[in-house]
């Protein structure tokens, strides 16, 4: 009799899952939900104004997506909740919310509800970057040596920044919270009752390793007195390894989900990270996996634990057991792609698009494959949310050079994401740099199934092949395979994620290959854009922060 997991993957937009036979790896069936509130950057649900930088979500959205996808994923392959033996849950991170002692956010009271800090932090938030440039200039004072984990500087996409913004600007709300947790961590908590807290995102967004745990009372309570205990009264659960068993489904998790009480529930992992395990079949080191969805993500498994300059992570155990996982990323890669076409194209196109069976983005590839390297006259920087990787400064926007009245909406396409490729490769370099091999680099994603010509160009801007995973929900998959190792062997899943990742993790046969001609066109581009990278970056020209502050100033003289 056929045995079933259930990967959940939420992302930035919408929640998926997938159910996954665990003895041959058939994906059976897949449901997604988009969520109705999608990515707060104005205004609150009641009309609330936000500031800029700011990017919330409603929690509810992801309990109505989980309400959703698995009773319709049990309907439609027609699967008996008796043959589930175990779920798994990946989630974009760091994803914050602040709860109550019984787990429910504080933003669904009447007291907070207009409360912007009450909401969740999406990973994009980058509302708390003067924190993180704080805690950064503490640490090294403190001659803290956590830093060199994440590339020498704090982020405002990780937790600290941010719940230390809470506790000096919301006092009353950091005192009413009773733990501030990600939010894959609090579904886990939905489903089982169990509040864990997973040690892919304590590694890489909370600045706790397996071998030290968290900064010390001291370095906290240098930030801030209120901080000194902030470990036991704000981040209490304890902190579980990802691939372990966190819990079971409960009468809760049964009402919610339809799955049976008693099936195994994985411990969260993030998003990104989940992918490799969905991915890679045969797992080695000095392999790079580029998640392509809203953001771009570089994950790269070592033997070798080095100090990488603006690595946004490196943990270890972090991906799969025995690897120092390293993370590195871009804050925009599908976003960068959707901005365009939502703001930028004229109703010409999309009324041509639409007169040929066509999205806006399968008609502006079309028009920009035909582009040769080179062609358009245009160069971008990929900065539109910020530089994740190797600056590590969110402050940064974007850029393009070489506009001209002749210059038409598919050559902005395409030099978007020549941009995006530019900065992968700045992140592949600067691995090398550091010492830590890059051998291999496979891709997986929608987007890099469904856009060829994206993908040779970013074969052609790296030069290197790529290969393509074969899900189209590499991360649910990932987490499909934690829902095998939760159920473990004796429940017919698995007592090891190397066996799971040989039959459950997919790669397809196609690779894509550096054509020659191609690249020593993007090695001139290149050498451009890293003129611009250092120049705008690394303090040449700090126009894009004047920028943003005279904009800042401007939106809060009309509050």
């Amino acid at each position: 009799m056929a045995r079933y997991t259930i990967g959940m993957d939420f992302g930035t937009l919408s929640g998926r899952a997938i159910l996954v036979d665990v003895k041959t790896g058939e994906e059976k069936g897949a449901s997604v939900y988009e969520y109705p509130h999608a990515v707060m950057e104005n205004a609150l649900p009641g009309g609330k104004k936000l500031p800029v930088d700011y990017a919330l979500q409603d929690p509810q959205d992801y309990l109505d997506a989980l309400t959703h996808i698995v009773p319709d994923l049990l309907a439609q392959t027609g699967v008996s909740p008796d043959d589930v033996i175990g779920v798994g849950i990946d989630f974009t991170a760091c994803t914050v919310l602040p709860v109550d002692a019984q787990g429910t956010p504080l933003c669904f009271s009447d007291e907070y509800k207009d409360d912007p800090l009450a909401w969740v932090q999406l990973w994009k938030h980058h509302g708390a970057q003067d924190y993180a440039n704080r805690l950064t200039r503490i640490a090294e004072e403190q001659g803290e040596t956590f830093l060199g984990r994440y590339g020498g500087k704090a982020s405002s996409e990780s937790l600290f920044p941010r719940l230390w913004k809470i506790a000096v600007e919301d006092p009353k709300l950091y005192d009413a919270m009773d733990e501030y947790v990600e939010a894959g961590d609090w579904l886990v908590r939905i489903l089982t009752g169990s509040d864990t807290r997973n040690s892919c995102a304590a590694g890489y967004k909370a600045l706790w390793s397996k071998q030290d745990g968290y900064p010390s009372k001291a370095f906290f309570k240098a930030l801030d007195p209120k901080l000194e205990n902030v470990i036991a009264d704000k981040l209490k659960a304890p902190v579980q390894s990802i691939g372990t068993r966190a819990g079971a489904i409960d009468g809760k998790g049964a009402r919610l989900t339809g799955l049976n009480v008693g099936t195994a529930v994985s411990t969260a992992i993030v998003d990104a990270h989940s992918g490799v395990p969905g991915t890679l079949q045969e797992v080695a080191e000095n392999q790079m996996l580029f998640i392509m969805g809203t953001s771009g993500c570089q994950m790269l498994l070592s033997k070798s634990e080095k100090v990488v300059p603006g690595v946004f992570g490196m943990v270890e155990d972090g991906m799969m057991p025995g690897f120092i996982g390293y993370e590195a990323g871009q804050s925009c890669l599908g976003d960068h792609y959707d901005w365009f076409v939502k703001n930028c194209v004229p109703e010409e196109y999309a009324i041509a698009a639409k007169q040929r069976g066509m999205n806006l983005h399968q008609y502006l590839t079309e028009k920009a494959a035909r582009l040769a390297p080179g062609e358009t006259g245009l160069l971008a920087l990929d900065w539109w949310n910020g530089n994740r990787s190797i600056l590590i400064d969110n402050d940064l926007t974007g850029l393009i050079l070489g506009m001209r009245l002749t210059t038409k909406p598919e050559d902005i396409y395409r030099t978007l994401i020549e941009a995006t490729a530019f900065g992968t490769r700045v992140i592949i370099d600067n691995f090398e740099a550091a010492g830590v091999q890059v051998d291999k680099i496979f891709a997986t994603g929608g987007i890099c199934q469904k856009n060829p010509m994206l993908m040779q160009i970013f074969s052609d801007i790296t030069g290197r092949p790529i290969g393509i995973g074969g899900s189209e929900y590499g991360p649910a998959l990932g987490a499909a395979v934690f829902g095998a190792l939760a159920a473990g062997s004796e429940r017919g899943g698995y007592d090891s994620v190397f066996d799971a990742t040989k039959v459950m993790a997919n790669l397809t046969d196609t690779v894509y290959t550096p054509i020659p001609k191609n690249v020593a066109v993007y090695d001139k581009l290149f050498s451009e854009f890293m003129k611009l990278h250092d120049y705008f970056g690394r303090g040449g020209n700090d126009v894009m922060k004047r920028l943003k502050k005279i904009q800042e100033d401007a939106i809060a003289s009309k509050a």
